[in-house]
């Protein structure tokens, strides 16, 4: 992977990082940088997934691989939050 790739692949992390988080109904208590960091994990999970899935490479927008990604990203906010809410 080129540096081009991987600065576009955080890039659109930080924005699947965001929609995940907005997603989620009430207050989230996680700060920004565990926002983006997950989102770049949701956004590389769900790219891994939607290749697997075969919907990966579409012509146009890949609706089907971001709602894959948001959902993981959403589901990360989720669980760092109510970890983060324990302590």
């Amino acid at each position: 992977m080129e540096i081009s790739g991987v600065i576009s692949a955080i890039v659109i992390g930080i924005v699947i990082g965001v929609l995940g988080r907005l997603v989620v109904p009430g207050r989230q208590r996680i700060g920004i940088l565990w926002t983006i960091v997950i989102g770049i994990v949701a956004a590389f999970i769900g790219t891994g997934i939607a290749a697997g899935l075969d919907v990966a490479d579409t012509k146009g927008v890949d609706w089907v691989e971001w709602l894959i990604q948001i959902a993981l990203a959403a589901l990360g906010v989720v669980a760092i939050s109510k970890v983060k809410l324990r302590r």
